[in-house]
């Protein structure tokens, strides 16, 4: 009879355990944090200023995108905006994160509808530091590249894929760097995307969507302009039917200071970082076809954008003045699209740098799928040099290197015809500042380096040798 009782006991000691397991469980269950569905794309981390930031991101669906930042270590105090997603974009959203504070990192997380996305993943920004009139400036690295093609083979060309080797873009993500500079033709339209706006609108959700580029949208600063593959057709120019809808759409995809000024729009604009200006131009918004007789009338840039230049470069103190183009500028010795096909708007520019002795210019390129650095030398000024690099993932012109390689302002020992990257560091105290230029291939080895002092780009000590 007591071993019965015993037993029964036993039993029903067990049943309440398991109640009180499934009632805990169930708690859990209902109080443990919800996460919405994944971001399509981003976030993108794009300009970052001294007390300022800007960061792109794609919602899930209709509704509100909305982002949360600190201070590193100090989530007490964290500050929040919210925002309707632009439904005409893709519920792509551009927060501007105002009332930072120079030289700090920030935490932030993104949250739609209030719950927060990616599996509650933080991301980190750090601003740029206020070192004028302080220190010497700081030491940095960008990276950048252009071309690149994402394969889709149901309306690529046939044969061998145009695009490869992605794996480029986990080597990048493994690099210290401050910036990403997207040099042009960052996607490319496809005859199916560009006549009509819907459809370049599908282009750009592909790339913005594409998982190996995730990690370089979060981990740098980007900036991008454009050539003619993320503009439209292939060589398209000012009458391209949708100019103003590519704008557009380039506009709400990249997180970049500026775009145009008001009289005259573009994706041009300037990026300061720490002690070095880029000035990035737009080459096709107001480019005539280069079939056109050369003269007066033909325009590449296009009057008011190379005046904003001329008004910048003037105004600039930058020891390096990278002029960006989508396409060459310094290339004489070539049958593709550039700006050497418009020689009554670049001769006389080129002669206004030389005379308002404007020092520290350079000029940085994509398009031309290999990578080269191109020498041009002045009587009684500075060389001018062209550091062209491409492609990332689209194909390569690696059969056409001998002929590329009879190029007169070709720098011996540059030219390379592989997939490859960019990176370009920047040292030395404030009135001896250095680059190095090392480009770099799919697995990170080594084609070739560089060095270019910032005395030697200036009227006072004329030089035509990198170091």
């Amino acid at each position: 009879m007591v071993k019965g009782f015993c037993e029964d006991s036993v039993k029903i000691t067990e049943k309440k355990n398991m109640l009180r397991l499934i009632t805990l469980l169930i708690t859990l269950l209902l109080t443990a944090p919800t996460f919405a569905a994944k971001l399509p794309a981003g976030p993108m981390l794009g300009h970052v200023a001294l007390r300022a930031a800007n960061i792109w991101a794609q919602a899930p669906d209709a509704g509100t995108l909305g982002i949360e930042y600190w201070v590193h270590n100090d989530r007490d105090n964290s500050q929040k905006i919210s925002a309707q997603v632009d439904n005409n974009y893709g519920q792509s959203h551009i927060f501007k994160l105002s009332s930072l504070e120079p030289g700090t990192s920030y935490r932030y997380q993104l949250l739609f509808n209030g719950e927060v996305v990616n599996d509650g993943a933080i991301y980190q920004l750090t601003t740029q530091t206020l070192w004028q009139w302080r220190t010497d400036p700081p030491d940095f690295e960008i990276i950048t590249g252009s071309c690149n093609f994402e394969n889709e083979g149901i309306y690529d060309r046939s044969g061998e894929p145009y695009g490869g080797q992605y794996e480029i873009f986990d080597q990048i993500a493994t690099e210290e760097a401050d910036m990403m500079l997207w040099l042009g033709d960052n996607w490319y339209y496809r005859e199916v995307d560009f006549d009509a706006e819907q459809s370049m609108l599908y282009r750009v959700l592909r790339h913005k969507s594409f998982p190996y580029l995730q990690p370089i949208f979060q981990k740098f600063a980007n900036y991008a302009t454009w050539d003619d593959h993320d503009y439209g057709p292939d060589n398209s120019t000012k009458s391209f039917v949708f100019k103003e809808q590519a704008l557009a759409i380039f506009k709400h995809f990249w997180a970049n200071p500026s775009y145009g000024m008001p009289d005259n729009p573009g994706v041009y604009t300037k990026v300061s970082f720490n002690d070095v200006d880029f000035f990035l131009l737009d080459n096709r918004y107001y480019r005539d076809h280069e079939n056109k007789i050369d003269g007066a009338d033909k325009a590449y840039y296009g009057t008011k954008q190379l005046n904003w230049l001329k008004n910048q470069l003037l105004t600039s103190k930058a020891p390096f003045k990278f002029i960006v183009g989508g396409g060459q500028m310094l290339n004489n010795y070539h049958k593709y699209d550039g700006w050497d096909k418009y020689r009554y708007e670049r001769e006389p520019f080129l002669q206004w740098l030389n005379d308002q002795k404007i020092s520290g210019v350079m000029m940085l390129s994509g398009d031309k799928h290999h990578t080269e650095l191109l020498r041009a030398n002045r009587d009684g000024a500075y060389p001018l040099y062209e550091l062209t690099c491409s492609p990332l993932t689209a194909g390569t012109h690696i059969d056409a290197l001998d002929s590329i390689s009879k190029n007169p302002r070709l720098v011996d020992d540059t030219l390379v015809g592989e997939r490859n990257y960019c990176k370009i560091s920047f040292s030395g105290p404030r009135k001896d500042r250095r680059l190095e230029i090392k480009v770099l291939g799919v697995n990170g080895q080594e084609y070739w380096r560089k060095q270019i002092k910032s005395s030697v780009l200036s009227y006072s000590q004329v030089n035509t040798d990198a170091e």
